[in-house]
């Protein structure tokens, strides 16, 4: 690091010295001194951000100014032709041209160069290899539900995050709505994206790609995910269905939580808390913590109870995981909800026999 500073510092030197004796714009010696220093200052700066991005950025930026160039070029050699040249306004338009299309060149092949597969060509390129499935569009559902920023500030979600603009318009229009309740999950999505964003190990990209011919917004993403090979990030069920049909791999976040979620099997003791009447006759139903379902056999009028149960199985499909149990009177305990521990009567099996009654004279 110390070798490196030293390096910098003597370019700078260098191209001061080199302004100094030349006097670059018919300056003064200082004057081109301070001017020179400054350049390499600019120099390095502009060196230290380099280091920063990544090789298909640069590629992609280097491919894009060369075409943005190529492009002006053309471009003025039809603008020569077609004014007069004692005039001064053909270099100017020559100028411009050149100076636009270099910008507009080098900002878009940046932005695109993330989608390059340098893979493909081997060799020197083999470190920036990057599978086709890094990429991560996230839907407008997943991005209200608020969970995926907990996820990747864990760092189990990697490769580029990627917004669509129509995703972005939808969830703004959802932010302006009149319905109260919906503006408050717009703005809470706008929230949530600000928060990704501002995560140093995520690299969130906005995607300008749409599709006019098609309204609605998740076969846009669908459409989108074909023409990039990516993934598709959402806890909307339908979305996941009719994305699995064309092809295209999703991660929804409701299966991750549902995988996440304690394992029960069959034949163990939990302890429930029984809220309602279920369907079926004298069944019960209770809810976890984290809000799966229990549906209780013969626990009926046990409602606003808590009681321990017998789990007799687990239906776990992609909207959710469900359990079924059984109540004993025999084998179970029955609690008062504000007793918490202490059981409401105890069972007849452990109840304490009858004292015997005192011998008579």
């Amino acid at each position: 690091m110390a070798d490196l500073i030293l390096i910098r510092a003597f370019f700078v030197f260098l191209l001061a010295g080199a302004a100094y004796f030349l006097r670059p714009f018919s300056l003064d010696s200082w004057p081109a001194a301070t001017v020179g220093a400054l350049l390499g200052i600019a120099v390095v700066a502009f060196e230290i951000r380099l280091k920063q991005v990544s090789l298909k950025r640069l590629i992609g930026a280097a491919v894009g100014s060369v075409l943005g160039i190529l492009g002006a070029f053309l471009i003025a050699l039809i603008i020569d032709r077609a004014l007069p040249p004692q005039t001064t306004t053909a270099p100017f338009l020559q100028l411009l041209i050149l100076l636009l299309m270099t910008y507009v060149g080098l900002i878009v092949g940046a932005t695109k160069g993330d989608m390059l597969n340098l893979a493909a060509f081997g060799g020197l390129f083999g470190s920036e290899k990057q599978s086709k499935q890094s990429f991560k569009i996230l839907d407008t559902s997943v991005i209200i539900d608020g969970r995926i920023a907990d996820i990747s500030e864990t760092g189990f979600l990697d490769g580029v995050i990627v917004i669509p603009q129509f995703v972005l318009r939808e969830l703004q229009m959802v932010a302006d709505s009149g319905d109260s309740m919906k503006r408050n999950r717009g703005r809470r999505g706008l929230d949530i994206l600000q928060r990704i964003q501002k995560m140093p190990q995520l690299n969130v990209q906005l995607l300008e790609d749409d599709f006019p011919n098609i309204k609605e917004v998740d076969l846009k993403l669908i459409e989108l995910a074909k023409v990039y090979d990516c993934k598709i990030v959402t806890n909307d069920f339908n979305l996941n269905k009719v994305a699995q049909l064309h092809g295209v791999e999703v991660l929804n976040i409701n299966e991750l939580a549902n995988a996440l979620k304690p394992v029960v099997l069959p034949g163990e003791t939990m302890r429930v808390f029984v809220l309602k009447e279920g369907k079926e006759y004298n069944q019960g139903v209770a809810y976890l913590d984290d809000g799966t379902m229990v549906v209780v056999d013969n626990a009926k009028r046990m409602i606003s109870k808590t009681i321990d149960i017998s789990v007799t199985s687990v239906l776990q499909t992609t909207a959710g995981k469900m359990i079924f149990g059984r109540f004993d009177e025999k084998q179970h305990g029955v609690f008062d909800k504000h007793q918490g521990e202490r059981p409401e009567r105890p069972s007849r099996e452990h109840s304490a026999p009858a004292p015997a009654a005192p011998p008579t004279a």
